[in-house]
């Protein structure tokens, strides 16, 4: 059975499905044709159903449930690895002053968050993420949303902080952030999708029981290949929460759901979120 699973470029993402693409376990008679791309394309694709399974931001999943179930592996949520809002003045006030602001994409959690933080922000503009930190620079923007490997380096370009939207997340919900998740396509049969969510999980705990493995795989992809920002990026985006939800995790995503139909995101309750 050939199954099209898809996930970003970036070194979570690569540490964690290393092992399952690249026949270091038994797949169990499944075979992953992957598809990496950008997160924000990923978001599109699944609009289209295009992906049996895929990492989606969770902003992009409230609005695609319907299609979509969460699996217990993969996501990445955590504390103190959010989005954050940077400029080259640090003077910038996104309260009073009118900015033009990159964000790396429309349906990313990155600018669901900015909106729940500056919902008078309205001028944005759609950059690939690993572009934003130059869009900036070269004035392009006034700020821009930084998500991914960029969160670590901003500061080495001389960019300064305004807003750490992961912190203003955890400060107001007390929650670890969901940030992106795994998820599969209802179409496939409950029992299969349990089989790849185990998978998953077992992909997972091979690079971390040998971390070393995993590294010619992310620095395939990574737009950043120094091995300390590489080491940060997954201390940061690994965490027990992507080992399995648990029910902090769980939590955390009906949080989301919360907020954001309060805030007139969504119009309607995902239910039967999570496999069963």
């Amino acid at each position: 059975m050939k199954i099209r699973i898809g996930y970003s470029t970036c070194p979570n993402d690569t540490f964690i499905f290393d092992a399952l693409v690249n026949g270091k376990i038994d797949t169990e008679g499944i075979t992953f044709i992957p598809y990496l791309s950008d997160v924000e394309e990923l978001n599109l694709l699944a609009f289209r159903g295009e992906l049996d399974i895929t990492k989606l931001s969770y902003h992009a999943w409230l609005h695609v449930w319907k299609e979509y179930v969460i699996l217990e592996s993969g996501s990445a949520l955590g504390r103190g690895n959010g989005p954050v809002l940077v400029a080259r003045d640090r003077c910038l006030d996104p309260r009073y002053l009118s900015l033009t602001v990159a964000i790396p994409g429309e349906y990313t959690t990155a600018n669901l968050l900015l909106r729940m933080a500056y919902p008078t922000i309205t001028e944005k503009k759609i950059f690939v993420f690993s572009d934003i930190e130059q869009a900036i620079l070269d004035r392009k923007v006034d700020a821009g949303v930084l998500i991914h490997e960029n969160r670590f380096t901003y500061a080495k370009k001389g960019l300064v902080l305004l807003k750490d939207l992961g912190q203003f997340w955890e400060e107001t919900t007390f929650a670890p952030i969901p940030l992106g998740g795994i998820m599969a396509h209802r179409r496939l049969r409950p029992d299969l999708i349990r089989t790849i969510d185990g998978l998953i999980k077992k992909s997972l705990m091979m690079a971390l029981k040998n971390p070393e493995g995993a590294v010619p795989y992310m620095r395939e992809f990574a737009q950043t290949i120094e091995r300390d920002v590489m080491d940060a990026h997954i201390k940061a985006f690994v965490t027990e929460n992507t080992i399995a939800l648990g029910e902090e995790g769980r939590n955390a995503i009906r949080i989301l759901i919360e907020k954001s139909l309060a805030a007139g995101l969504i119009n309607e309750e995902p239910a039967e979120i999570f496999i069963q």
